[in-house]
């Protein structure tokens, strides 16, 4: 049996992404009822905000879910009482050191996940115990790793350093890309802006517009003095840009991001001025989808894909 599936008891090895703005109770449960592991994205989310989607998920579904934890949240020790209190039973978390957290989420049955962006902290991961390890290449929207290592290259330098359950994520959005992760060394597939574009993401209509309008090139990493992010261009991103080619300091890009910045391009739709977080992958997404869908294009392009590997290799190739 699959390693992922056996971990989080589900049936395909795939996880949604936890992203901002986009993950609330409807594409969690949406994704977990279609046979995937759905995660609420707590790090757009107030405690109280959380409990309540946590709550929906419940009520929405009977198969796993889980929530994703920014370990750079301010609220984190309530974040993580909640957790606890609710009978969560997977966590996935990021933006952190995975030791802080995941010995005591473990102590209360709660299996844990961690990001990570290049192959020294798969070690790190390793020491802290985690039960499965996301290796998160540069191609995936939001925050992102400074190496800027592909998934084509992060993954299998991943799976020599560890043994761990590994789960691939960025520029994942079909099903031979999965095969292609999985091929490359890992056991799963977390997938973020394919969902990004659901009809049961949270996100408004205007950012997941802009999700199906994108080509290559659209998307680019950047505030790389701050914390790098992988952004749809738009007139927000043209100012970045001008203000880091004329030697901005980092509290001259502080200021310029302001407050709420990305709550205000993927959750209120001002598609000019906000923050739009979102992968590479955008660019081959040409279609708003019912979660539904999206799973079984995904499993069904995955099947294919074998098969037609499988017979090539027949053919002698």
């Amino acid at each position: 049996m699959n390693r992922i599936c056996e971990l989080f008891e589900i049936q395909y090895p795939i996880v949604q992404g936890g992203m901002i703005w986009c993950s609330g109770w409807e594409l969690a449960s949406a994704v977990s009822n279609a046979g995937g592991l759905g995660l609420i994205g707590s790090g757009s989310m107030y405690p109280d905000v959380l409990r309540t989607h946590i709550h929906k998920t419940k009520q929405n579904t009977d198969k796993p879910f889980g929530v994703n934890v920014p370990l750079i949240y301010p609220n984190i020790e309530e974040i993580m009482q909640i957790i606890i209190e609710e009978g969560v039973k997977i966590v996935f978390t990021s933006a952190g050191n995975p030791k802080a957290w995941t010995k005591q989420l473990q102590s209360h049955g709660i299996k844990v996940a961690h990001v990570i962006a290049n192959s020294r902290f798969a070690a790190k991961c390793d020491e802290a115990g985690v039960d499965a390890i996301v290796a998160e290449g540069f191609e995936a929207g939001g925050h992102n790793g400074r190496e800027e290592t592909t998934t084509m290259v992060l993954i299998p330098s991943a799976r020599k350093a560890t043994d761990t359950p590994l789960i691939a994520a960025g520029g994942i959005g079909s099903g031979s890309a999965m095969l292609a992760a999985m091929a490359l060394g890992a056991d799963g597939v977390q997938i973020g802006s394919r969902f990004a574009a659901s009809n049961e993401s949270s996100a408004h209509q205007n950012f997941k517009d802009k999700i199906v309008e994108a080509v290559e090139g659209s998307t680019k990493l950047t505030l790389k003095q701050l914390i790098p992010v992988r952004l749809i261009r738009n007139k927000f991103l043209n100012e970045v840009e001008a203000a880091e080619q004329r030697g901005a300091t980092s509290e001259e890009l502080k200021e310029l991001l302001g407050h709420a910045r990305a709550k205000k391009g993927m959750f209120e739709g001002d598609v000019d001025d906000g923050e739009m977080e979102i992968g590479q992958v955008s660019g081959i997404i040409d279609k708003l989808q019912p979660v539904d869908g999206i799973m079984k294009e995904i499993i069904d392009s995955y099947r294919l894909s074998l098969n037609n590997l499988c017979a090539g290799n027949k053919s002698g190739f």
